[in-house]
């Protein structure tokens, strides 16, 4: 059996399955009388009767009703909201795979007999999407011992036919982050640069608009800051343009989100230390959010028009490699000296984001980046680092990442720090060594190749592309950050 969820309105209550409700925080459990005989009910309330008297604080409990049947109980308080459903369905999602319940009914109808929420289908849908996310796997490249979990969970609701209808938006968002996180979790030596423009090419198929650049294209443009950070590999570099017109009526200036796309990182001349470089595939991630997104927007049909741009290169070391001391010219035409190998991710970007304002005059444009080790010491794995030059943009989404949890923090940007980034020989030097905030000073880098004034963010998502731990709705590994953060903005304000 694969992982499926279903929708249905009849309920079963075969041997093996175990049955689940919504419970409010008083243990309060109301249940049509068709769903459960009088003794099975009655063995229910003396239980949470029980449990009453305990003061049980879990969210999740469980129960044996027979000896090969259980009932689970989700507790849920007053005032949720969407995103603490969602976590719900994470948590859910955790428990019966800790537990190996391979076949579980949701009586989603039991939310209304408390009459808590004005939208109850809707938080229905948020806590089956909150369940999926947490299901993601990554085991393409196991052989043996996989330790897959499938399972069947059928949800239950005289609201089928609503729920069907709707969750296809929610199917768009789960397909863009699985997708982002496919990409993160590549091995390297199997997503390199030309691999990784095959796989955005098949999005094609969905009504996006692919234009590829190779390295003979991008030397005629000038792109020399994106060319020099791949020039000491065998693979070649790549810029890709991702065009969702969903909105063809509208003559609003589109939406512009740029990703970083370093397929694999060891910092080049200025090498990387051994312990822990195999992390630096994930340095790509900025550039899958922006994959991830862009499928999401074609898969729901979102009537907004929107671009998305990959720089994709590979930093390595070698005879013809980029070396510290280098200047090379962007194609803003700025100069940039290279003190750092190791300081690529702003490179490609440099050129990424001044061609993108220059082709597409965009309204805003948003980049991510895995781009400082500083932003982790700074936030950790909570929060992803924002940086902008427009507090309306960076104001709307602040407010967009507390509504869906994932979180960002403003950082200051400030001509003290940007004047850290001056060259004594060139217009620009790639990395400060003389005053700290190294995410900061990154930012002031890249707001440079900011030409003509376009509202811009830049998020610098290090901490937040991968977790060694599993938390919230994300398994332990590639996350699918700023997908779900980035549609929800679009939704909320461009739509």
């Amino acid at each position: 059996m694969k992982n499926t969820i279903i929708f249905d309105n009849k309920i079963d209550f075969k041997q093996g399955e175990t049955l689940t409700f919504f419970l409010n925080e008083n243990f309060d459990f109301r249940v049509e009388n068709r769903i459960l005989s009088a003794q099975t009910l009655n063995k229910i309330q003396v239980y949470l009767k029980n449990l009453k008297s305990k003061k049980i604080k879990e969210k999740i409990i469980c129960f044996d009703i027979s000896e090969k049947n259980k009932v689970l109980f989700i507790v849920i308080k007053k005032n949720l909201v969407s995103n603490n459903f969602e976590e719900l369905g994470a948590n859910l999602y955790s428990f019966i795979k800790t537990n190996k319940m391979d076949k579980v009914n949701l009586y989603a109808d039991t939310i209304n007999s408390f009459k808590l929420y004005k939208k109850n289908t809707e938080l229905i849908l948020h806590f089956i999407h909150g369940f999926s996310l947490k299901s993601y796997s990554f085991n393409k490249y196991k052989t043996q011992n996989k330790n897959i979990f499938y399972f069947l969970l059928k949800i239950v609701s005289s609201e089928k036919t609503l729920l069907n209808n709707n969750y296809f938006r929610y199917k768009a968002i789960e397909s863009g982050v699985f997708h982002a996180r496919d990409l993160v979790s590549e091995p390297p030596n199997i997503l390199n640069p030309k691999k990784y423009v095959e796989i955005i090419k098949k999005l094609s198929s969905l009504g996006i608009k692919i234009q590829i650049y190779n390295e003979s294209k991008m030397k005629k443009l000038g792109m020399l800051a994106l060319l020099g950070v791949g020039q000491g590999s065998i693979n070649e570099s790549f810029l890709v343009t991702m065009e969702w017109r969903g909105n063809k009526k509208s003559k609003d200036k589109p939406l512009a989100f740029v990703g970083k796309g370093v397929c694999f990182d060891t910092g080049g001349i200025s090498l990387k230390p051994a312990r822990f470089m195999e992390e630096m595939k994930y340095d790509m991630a900025g550039s899958a959010a922006v994959v991830g997104l862009l499928k999401t927007l074609a898969l729901r049909k979102a009537k907004v028009n929107v671009v998305g741009v990959a720089g994709l290169v590979e930093n390595m070391p070698s005879g013809n490699a980029q070396k510290p001391g280098d200047i090379v010219k962007s194609y803003s035409g700025k100069t940039i000296e290279i003190l750092n190998t190791d300081a690529e991710g702003r490179l490609v970007l440099s050129d990424a984001i001044s061609f993108t304002e220059k082709k597409f005059k965009p309204k805003f444009i948003i980049d991510l980046a895995t781009l400082t080790g500083a932003i982790i010491i700074s936030l950790g794995e909570e929060y992803a680092g924002l940086f902008s030059n427009s507090d309306d943009l960076s104001n709307k989404i602040s407010g967009i990442s507390k509504k869906i949890g994932e979180k960002v923090w403003r950082l200051p940007l400030n001509e003290n720090y940007n004047k850290l980034m001056d060259s004594t020989v060139a217009d620009v030097q790639n990395i400060n060594y003389s005053g700290g905030a190294g995410s900061i000073t990154a930012a002031q880098f890249l707001q440079r190749f900011i030409i003509n004034k376009t509202p811009w963010a830049h998020l610098d998502i290090a901490g937040m592309a991968f977790s060694k731990k599993a938390s919230n709705l994300n398994p332990k590994g590639a996350t699918g950050f700023g997908v779900r953060l980035l549609n929800k903005l679009i939704e909320e304000y461009y739509e």
